[in-house]
């Protein structure tokens, strides 16, 4: 954020190179006066002679002029911190005013414009007159199209999307929302842009595809707490009292919205991994049992259809399930995932435990169905 500093680098550069000023002065084709003139800010360079300076020295015209397009972290954070502090300490409007001219100095350093997207619809409420609320919302919106057209970082783009779409609901543009956000719930979509999604419905009075879209996202939370209590199995595998609280935490929250019936196969692979935590804790009786949760968990996936579905409460799932690219059938083939339920038994970990008669006797619940499941399929 400081002014170009032109004069000041042709002398850095010139000196370390042990040049003079006359050796530059005969390169670019000048007189040595005009080169002392250039480094003590009496006169510039022409515009022309700017590219072969920088050839010279083998720096881009834009590290010889000393200027900077793009804010560091620490300066974007900075400028946020100092012009939030001054909104609420300054007159509003004087404060809108030097944001706006540093959008403008920094029109093409987006991290930057994002911040200031962020800034300004946390103060514009403090304009005094209606119009003048919307009109910096509509600048927010702008500003946001812009970076969603020129900036190539992905989650800077999906940034701008979602703080564009809470500005959309703030001037009441529900049904631009949809249009931005999709009619539709996306399995990867992110909770934030659901959300939104869910409040444009509200507004459109469209409730019957809220109450879908809150079902969804409210599914889907849950399967990322299930995904994420696995991970931190794994990555606290050797503290037994971390472990031990987040197998209470998770299994409450299993239970809770009856995630062995919903998806027993996220279920198993979680019952899984904490056999095998118990395994790596040397605590082995809990190892079985949780092999013997697992068992459950994948016999009773392979006694129905390895299809996902929904249940009472989520009894919006089905349809959305049916909506997604592949369907609600499983992406790997039957026969697959219960070769692949049994092979989890030759694991090193496994194998290792003392009592293989208990292991083998928990091992032949997934067999016995899969047998079961094999016949089927041949009458």
């Amino acid at each position: 954020m400081e002014q170009l500093h032109l004069s000041e680098n042709i002398i850095r550069f010139r000196r370390e190179r042990g040049l003079k000023q006359e050796d530059l002065a005969n390169y670019i084709g000048v007189t040595k006066a005009s080169v002392s003139k250039w480094e003590t800010g009496q006169s510039m360079p022409d515009i022309m002679l700017l590219p072969r300076l920088a050839s010279f020295f083998d720096v881009t015209v834009d590290a010889l002029l000393g200027y900077e397009p793009q804010l560091t972290r620490e300066e974007i954070r900075g400028c946020y911190h100092r012009l939030a502090s001054e909104f609420a300490n300054l007159p509003f409007e004087e404060v809108m005013e030097e944001s706006e001219r540093l959008v403008k100095k920094y029109y093409s350093c987006y991290p930057f414009l994002m911040q200031v997207c962020i800034l300004w619809l946390n103060h514009f409420m403090m304009a005094e007159k209606p119009e003048r609320k919307q009109a910096i919302l509509d600048q927010i919106a702008k500003l946001c199209v812009h970076i969603t057209v020129h900036c190539k970082d992905i989650s800077i783009c999906n940034n701008a999307v979602m703080i564009k779409s809470l500005v959309d609901l703030q001037s009441g543009k529900a049904r631009e929302v949809i249009e931005a956000l999709g009619d539709g719930q996306d399995v990867n979509r992110l909770e934030e842009k659901n959300n939104l999604l869910v409040q444009a419905y509200l507004m459109m009075g469209e409730l019957d595809k809220a109450d879908k879209a809150v079902q969804v996202n409210l599914y889907q939370s849950a399967m990322q707490m299930l995904t994420n209590g696995n991970l931190l199995l794994m990555l606290h595998s050797h503290d037994e009292e971390k472990c031990q609280e987040i197998l209470r935490r998770t299994d409450a929250m299993v239970q809770f919205y009856d995630l062995e019936n919903l998806n027993p196969n996220a279920v198993a692979g979680y019952q899984y991994q904490a056999a095998v935590t118990m395994c790596t804790l040397q605590r082995e009786e809990e190892a079985l049992e949780r092999l013997d949760k697992y068992a459950d968990a994948a016999r009773r996936l392979f006694e129905g259809d390895v299809i996902l579905h929904g249940d009472g409460f989520f009894n919006r799932l089905d349809e959305w399930f049916a909506d997604l690219e592949l369907g609600s059938e499983s992406v790997r083939d039957r026969k697959l995932i219960e070769e692949t339920a049994l092979e989890a038994f030759d694991l090193p970990v496994i194998r290792a435990l003392s009592n293989q008669k208990r292991v083998a006797q928990i091992r032949e619940k997934i067999a016995e169905v899969c047998k079961s499941s094999e016949k089927q399929e041949e009458n």
